[in-house]
C-alpha cells in the first residue's frame, strides 16, 4: 500500500513500502504526475531515474522509500540564485539507510552498477543529503519549452 503524502500545487510526494512491487508503482505515480503536470517531455527520463534510485533503495535499505517531485520556476517563485537558470523538476528518493551511494564504473559485464553514472549523466544536477532517519538522492532535470 503506498502513502500518498501530497499531490497539489507544483509538489507531489508518495511514501513506498520497501517490496519488489514499489518500483513500478513509483514509476506508474511518477507518470501520472508528470501528465497532470504536462511534462510528458520529460517522462522518459524521469521515470527511468526514479526506477534506478528506487531499486537501489530496495537493494540496501529495509524501510519506507520516498519520492518526491516539485516543478521549480525560479523567474516565478524567485529561487534563481539556488536553482538552475530555467525551470525544473527537482526529483528526490529518501530511505532509511544513512549510507550515500557510491558511483562505480560498471564493466561490460556487470549487471549492475550503472544507476548513479546514469542519474549523473542524464540531469543538470545531482547529490546527496543526509536526513534525520536516513538519506535523500535527488536530481534536477531541465524543463524545455517553458
Amino acid at each position: 500500500m503506498i502513502g500518498v503524502i501530497d499531490t497539489d500545487g507544483e509538489c507531489a510526494e508518495w511514501a513506498f513500502p520497501a517490496e519488489p512491487g514499489a518500483v513500478r508503482t513509483a514509476r506508474h505515480a511518477v507518470l501520472g504526475t508528470l501528465h497532470d503536470w504536462g511534462l510528458e517531455a520529460v517522462g522518459d527520463v524521469t521515470v527511468l531515474l526514479v526506477s534506478e534510485l528506487v531499486t537501489n533503495s530496495l537493494r540496501y535499505a529495509s524501510g519506507p522509500i520516498g519520492v518526491r517531485l516539485v516543478r521549480r520556476n525560479p523567474a516565478a517563485d524567485g529561487t534563481a540564485d539556488t536553482l538552475a537558470a530555467g525551470p525544473a523538476l527537482l526529483v528526490e528518493i529518501s530511505d532509511p539507510l544513512p549510507d550515500p551511494p557510491r558511483e562505480r564504473v560498471a564493466d561490460s559485464e556487470d549487471e549492475g552498477g550503472r544507476g548513479l553514472h546514469l542519474v549523473a549523466v542524464s540531469s543538470q544536477r545531482w547529490g546527496t543529503r543526509h536526513g534525520k532517519t536516513g538519506k535523500t538522492v535527488w536530481f534536477e532535470l531541465a524543463l524545455p519549452g517553458e
